[in-house]
């Protein structure tokens, strides 16, 4: 890893993040051979941030095609940046190392770059992901963020992750953490749905003013899953305007949607399992877009969510009732 390289940005800690990542999350229908396949392609494309969770249930697959590219001499486990996320099942501090260990387990690797809490919704521990009573909702465990936080202080000093963060947090959610007495690590970064149609300036300025990293997921829209996304939602992709930007610079529509975002200041991960696109994915550092064509895109917000999490709205954590 270079991190002298403006492909990289520097975390509040020290280390150093790509401000591109290979989004791995899939819907259930995508065969978990497909995540082995598809990460050993971006790999070999140039991606070296990788973004999972204990969620996605593709750990094995990933840990083995990283392992595989190492075999070949593509990479060095130094050279990649590796995210991991704890489940809100796993939000009681003495849960949360385990956690982290099991998902190291799955991987066969000895640290991660990133350990993030996933949702700040702590729901009821168990065997399911999404706990529920009678009347189908999420069963809440009253753990406090806080204390969560503080386990994963514990895993960072403990080596097992280089660098601690959140996703999905809400201003005052953040807030909650910096102002934690005693706090010994900020969060590098907030991981959060980003793009045109959903900007995050206001979370995104409150981030940079306290030297934490957007990191933008959802930045081509979304695969559409039906379990968790209107299948009404709007195709990002076929955005007119973006379209008439893409034709402009020769670009395809997601390298604009990607650019759009590193041009801001936030880190994206970029989600496909088609070899073009992959490598297509990569090329976002060839070109610029004008101040013209990010006001334009700019002008394309309307607080549209993909991703609204309707599963943990009665929860009292739940992160989108406040504005940002």
């Amino acid at each position: 890893m270079n991190p002298k390289h403006s492909h990289y940005v520097k975390l509040n800690d020290g280390h150093y993040m790509p401000k591109l990542g290979f989004g791995t999350s899939a819907p259930s229908k995508v065969p978990k051979s497909k995540v082995f396949e598809y990460t050993k392609v971006a790999i070999e494309a140039g991606f070296r941030h990788i973004d999972s969770a204990h969620f996605y249930e593709n750990e094995e697959q990933i840990g083995a095609a990283v392992r595989e590219k190492i075999a070949d001499g593509t990479v060095k486990r130094e050279d990649i940046f590796y995210t991991t996320k704890l489940w809100t099942t796993f939000h009681r501090p003495e849960m949360v190392r385990p956690a982290l260990e099991m998902s190291l387990k799955k991987l066969q690797m000895d640290y991660v770059d990133l350990f993030l809490i996933h949702i700040p919704a702590a729901m009821k521990p168990g065997n399911e992901f999404l706990p529920k009573d009678a009347k189908g909702h999420v069963i809440v465990d009253p753990v406090d963020l806080r204390d969560t936080w503080e386990a994963l202080e514990k895993c960072k000093d403990a080596g097992l992750t280089k660098s601690i963060g959140v996703s999905n947090f809400n201003r005052k959610q953040l807030e909650l953490i910096l102002n934690k007495p005693g706090l010994k690590y900020k969060p590098v970064c907030n991981q959060v749905e980003c793009h045109f149609y959903f900007n995050q300036s206001k979370l995104l300025e409150y981030c940079k003013s306290k030297d934490i990293v957007l990191v933008a997921f959802s930045a081509l829209g979304s695969q559409r899953d039906p379990t968790w996304i209107d299948q009404n939602s709007p195709y990002l992709l076929e955005d007119p305007v973006l379209n008439a930007i893409a034709k402009k610079h020769n670009r395809t529509p997601a390298q604009v949607s990607l650019r759009y975002l590193v041009q801001r200041g936030v880190v994206v991960l970029a989600k496909s399992f088609n070899e073009k696109r992959i490598k297509e994915n990569t090329q976002i550092f060839e070109f610029e877009l004008t101040a013209e064509d990010m006001k334009e895109l700019d002008g394309l917000h309307k607080s549209f969510r993909y991703s609204r999490f309707l599963f943990c709205i009665t929860h009292p954590e739940y992160p989108f009732a406040d504005e940002y």
